[in-house]
């Protein structure tokens, strides 16, 4: 389904809420050309009588430590990058389910452009817009893709880089014409790493495996919520290396991530994935945590930031 601005008024950028038309970059902005950004992708969800943004801080404190590891130096803090999103949603007057993108980014000085950014100015903004789903399909198919997994000997793999992207997006674009929802792409050593934009988990014996940090994941946060929730069900769940053959061999597999939040995968490389229908522990995982998004769940009420 991917994404939409057409319903946004305004944006945050460089501590100002200007209309969406007046938002504009210099043609030499250092990240069109070379990547130079970090961003975050963040949920906001309807709750019974407000609406909630799901763990802004853990979003923003990752994008300050990916601006951290690259020294793209903002001056912008957690609480004012917190705050100034909370009031963007105000101001959109955002009354449901909705996207966040805030990105902190190299821009452009006078007298062109230079790989370095030393001396750079960095910049920041934050963009907000109605959104229901990321697929436009309830459960997937997909494959596992030709590219492998960038990995820590050339990039930071857990920093949420604009540059990293082009690595998941070709995989994507991979996919999609080949007629998959979705691709999952190994790491350096032939291991599964992720999604193109999600982490994965597989389920064998009612038990939840999930890649590590090594095999060049993104550290997700939807991933860690997972994690939580699995604790909550007593499901035993491992971090550790997933083979290729597991994802045709487990009982269960399914991808979390913001946008996707939990959603199914039936079919890998044209293979059912157990016997070919969404599983018991995937089902169950999926329905707890759209109870927490959705404000239904006292325990995790402190992961919503209310809006109004």
């Amino acid at each position: 389904m991917g994404m939409s601005s057409d319903e946004v008024k305004y944006v945050w950028f460089n501590g100002s809420f200007v209309p969406y038309s007046e938002a504009k970059v210099p043609i030499l902005t250092h990240a069109l050309h070379y990547g130079t950004g970090v961003f975050e992708g963040i949920r906001a969800y309807p709750t019974d009588n407000n609406v909630c943004i799901f763990r802004l801080k853990e979003h923003v404190v990752r994008m300050l430590n990916s601006a951290k590891v690259y020294q793209f130096k903002t001056q912008y803090t957690e609480e004012e990058l917190s705050g100034a999103t909370v009031e963007l949603l105000r101001k959109n007057q955002i009354k449901g389910s909705a996207y966040i993108r805030p990105i902190i980014f190299v821009g452009a000085r006078p007298g062109g452009i230079e790989l370095g950014y030393s001396g750079f100015p960095v910049w920041a903004a934050i963009v907000v817009f109605p959104f229901k789903a990321y697929f436009d399909k309830a459960e997937l198919r997909v494959c596992v893709s030709q590219w492998r997994r960038i990995s820590e000997q050339s990039l930071a793999p857990q920093v949420k880089a604009c540059a990293n992207y082009l690595n998941s997006a070709i995989a994507k674009f991979e996919a999609k014409a080949n007629g998959y929802d979705e691709a999952i792409l190994l790491d350096n050593t032939g291991s599964v790493s992720e999604g193109s934009g999600e982490n994965i988990f597989i389920v064998r014996n009612g038990k939840l495996y999930t890649p590590p940090i090594a095999s060049g994941i993104l550290e997700g946060i939807t991933r860690d919520s997972v994690f939580h929730i699995a604790k909550d069900l007593n499901i035993e769940l491992t971090e550790r290396g997933v083979a290729r053959a597991e994802l045709y061999t487990c009982d269960e597999l399914f991808f979390t991530g913001t946008a996707a939040g939990v959603t199914p995968i039936l079919e890998v490389d044209k293979r059912p994935v157990g016997n070919g229908e969404v599983g018991p522990v995937t089902k169950l995982i999926k329905e707890e945590y759209n109870k927490i998004v959705n404000g239904k769940s006292k325990k995790y009420a402190q992961w919503l930031t209310p809006i109004y």
